[in-house]
């Protein structure tokens, strides 16, 4: 058991239904939709824009197999930093629908390497109501409601799926966005973040929020509570759909006990595939999470 140095806040359920609440009421404004703006070997692959829900736009693509109607789609959440996921092997599935769009304003395709100082893990940290994820759970939502419009898709089979800091915004979207229906999370981030973050916190991106809690009053104890809102562990007891999280024996960044911790939590159907592997793509992960789609 990981002992953590914060509890779960009383008002958390409310704190996440109001947030969703939010997402899913927004004005839906798609705008700059481009067909067929490029395809891969079994995607056709459209472009759109739409308003998040700060009001500024959002950049994503749709991939979908060609004359597809009424088919199984995931949205896909791609991991830390300002890059795009792109629909290759891992952002599409052999026979479904894909979504993914950029959390930062960039273009659909944007390509961009990390670096410290275009890191954002602790912009509005202090404070959960305006720390960046939750800005960028509600964007979430949003797309997930753009993909249940489209007319390739069955609005009654929608998973999410993602990589690390879209693997753990994943078991989010399972736990409170009533569109999606099943989970794939591969090495979710922030289960039990606020003992890794006291505890042994040496690499970025994640040591950017070490960091800034020594720019601020009391900032240990105010970025912990904002933490205590977002832990993985505490959004997976709200997961009920069913959800397949994997990890990596070798990971640095999402520890293997982190996201047991995460997967012990779910309260729903749940399978967990361990991967002798550091925080990075397993080629065995295209077929294990199409195969949980589509169980």
């Amino acid at each position: 058991m990981i002992e953590l140095p914060y509890e779960k806040p009383e008002d958390f359920e409310a704190f996440w239904h109001q947030a969703t609440h939010e997402a899913l009421h927004h004005p839906l404004k798609v705008v700059d939709w481009q067909f067929k703006t490029t395809r891969t070997a079994t995607h056709e692959v459209d472009t759109f824009a739409f308003e998040g829900i700060d009001g500024t736009l959002k950049y994503g693509w749709l991939a979908y197999p060609e004359g597809a109607r009424g088919a199984a789609a995931f949205l896909w959440l791609p991991p830390y930093g300002r890059e795009s996921k792109l629909p290759d092997a891992y952002g599409t599935r052999e026979g479904m629908v894909s979504l993914s769009f950029n959390f930062h304003g960039e273009s659909p395709f944007h390509q961009e390497a990390y670096a410290i100082e275009r890191g954002y893990f602790a912009s509005g940290a202090d404070e959960p109501e305006t720390w960046v994820f939750r800005r960028m759970f509600q964007d979430a939502v949003i797309a997930s409601r753009i993909l249940q419009a489209q007319v390739q898709v069955d609005a009654n089979r929608i998973s999410v799926s993602g990589m690390s800091q879209g693997g753990g915004l994943s078991i989010w979207q399972g736990a409170w966005n009533p569109i999606i229906k099943r989970v794939c999370a591969d090495m979710p981030f922030l289960s039990t973040i606020g003992n890794t973050l006291l505890n042994s916190v040496y690499r970025y991106p994640l040591k950017e929020l070490k960091d800034f809690m020594d720019t601020i009053p009391v900032g240990e104890a105010r970025v912990l509570h904002t933490l205590s809102y977002f832990d993985t562990a505490f959004q997976a007891e709200h997961c009920t759909i069913p959800t397949q999280i994997s990890l990596g024996l070798k990971d640095p960044a999402c520890r293997p006990d982190t996201v047991r911790a995460a997967y012990q939590a779910l309260c729903g159907e749940r399978n967990l595939i361990e991967y002798d592997h550091g925080h990075d793509w397993h080629p065995d992960m295209v077929l294990n999470n199409l195969s949980w789609f589509n169980k």
